[in-house]
């Protein structure tokens, strides 16, 4: 077939990536009245990353329920269905042909589609081993929580006896349940902070149950093995090096987005987020293309990426309706230690921001740190937080400054002191 022979089809939304944002921001618009609303994903199976995360602890702010990773999945992919959005997976979008137009190819073939108005929800992944730039030999039995996850929950396949898990994040204690799942042993959780990152009930429980011990202050430094891994060496923050015996590892969180699509239209990126630049009503520099959930914000929980495609129904039906694109104007930057900041383009006087807060990230601890928003040397906000903030977690600032910035004036900096 070639690219003339292309099935062309035009719809009224076309949403890439079938997990939570997606699904959610289909269902909102179906609902609504918007008759030709169309999901993708590259995946055989629609739900995005809950669809093999089988801990509980889903749901709990957009449904108010606490459920399993995959009824989750169940009940998003229902609710699109259910609204009269057309779901399709195994199938990926390549490119684009225009504007809006994104070229497809799945079990039908080559396909052309045209959108007036396209979501990208494609999320984010975990940074793999070769992306850390970990050497050593290449053995089998190195994994991202997602690859363990898939291994185990999806595919029943082995994943070894002796593991351990890099990071100490909230997903890390996720990789924790499922490595005993399967039943291999956790020998060590390895993280380069001075103390793990998640809730510390969680990681109380987590280590009263299992017994495994948590290492600071250390990075992998190589991996070893013929076939299987057979070890890896540590390097402490102080010089010292050590080796763990081993036969799985897990490289866990350090979120990238998957951003490539995006960046094939010439969409510009966030240099903190590395997704899509876009203000709070979802809107990216290309008009008629939005961003939503983790694609934006790598990575929140699936019920925080839920809510924004809750939330991006409305600008995409006011997009519908006519309404002229005019995304925030103002670039929002931050300084070290702080990491990033969603959304991280600002219109003052337009709708706030999901929840009337920006998020942000953090690369240490800091305990309550003293936020201050500027804009060419004025101060626009300051204020204390009330609580240390970890990396690898959340920590918010409230929208109330927003409308006190100059839409003509330079970027707007958030620093913490």
């Amino acid at each position: 077939m070639t690219p003339t022979d292309r099935i062309h089809r035009t719809v009224d939304v076309l949403v890439i990536g079938a997990g939570p944002a997606g699904l959610a921001v289909a269902a909102r618009l179906a609902a609504a009245g918007v008759e030709r609303v169309e999901v993708l994903d590259r995946e055989q199976r629609a739900g995005g990353i809950p669809r093999h995360c089988h801990h509980t602890g889903f749901g709990l702010r957009d449904l108010r329920r606490m459920m399993t990773g995959p009824d989750y999945a169940r009940h998003h992919i229902a609710a699109a269905v259910r609204a009269g959005a057309v779901l399709r997976t195994g199938v990926t979008a390549t490119g684009w042909a225009a504007p809006r137009t994104v070229d497809l190819t799945g079990p039908a073939g080559l396909e052309r589609i045209t959108a007036t108005a396209v979501v990208l929800a494609t999320g984010a992944r975990e940074r793999p081993r070769s992306a850390r730039l970990v050497p050593g030999t290449r053995p089998a039995g190195v994994l991202t929580t997602g690859q363990l996850q898939q291994a185990v929950h999806l595919h029943g396949q082995d994943v070894g006896r002796r593991a351990v898990i890099v990071g100490a994040e909230p997903v890390s204690y996720s990789a924790v349940a499922t490595l005993r799942q399967a039943g291999a042993e956790v020998v060590a959780m390895v993280t380069d902070q001075p103390r793990h990152q998640t809730h510390p009930a969680r990681h109380l429980g987590t280590r009263l149950r299992h017994g495994f011990p948590l290492v600071t202050d250390a990075t992998v430094t190589e991996l070893t093995g013929s076939g299987r891994l057979e070890s890896l060496r540590l390097r402490h923050r102080d010089g010292r090096t050590a080796a763990v015996g081993c036969d799985t590892v897990v490289f866990t969180g350090d979120w990238i987005p998957d951003h490539e699509l995006a960046r094939s239209a010439g969409i510009a990126l966030d240099p903190g987020t590395r997704g899509p630049a876009a203000d709070a009503e979802f809107r990216t520099g290309q008009p008629g293309v939005f961003a939503v959930g983790n694609l934006l914000h790598p990575v929140e929980t699936a019920d925080i990426a839920a809510l924004d495609g809750r939330c991006a129904a409305g600008p995409v039906l006011r997009h519908l309706a006519g309404r002229p694109w005019a995304p925030g104007p103002l670039p929002v930057r931050v300084e070290a230690p702080l990491l990033w900041v969603w959304p991280n383009r600002v219109a003052p006087h337009g709708p706030p921001p999901p929840r009337g807060r920006l998020i942000l990230r953090t690369a240490g601890f800091l305990t309550r740190p003293v936020l201050t928003v500027s804009q060419d040397g004025r101060t626009l906000h300051r204020g204390r937080l009330p609580r240390t903030v970890a990396p690898n977690r959340p920590c918010h600032l409230s929208a109330d400054w927003i409308d006190r910035a100059d839409a003509h004036g330079g970027p707007v900096r958030i620093t913490a002191g």
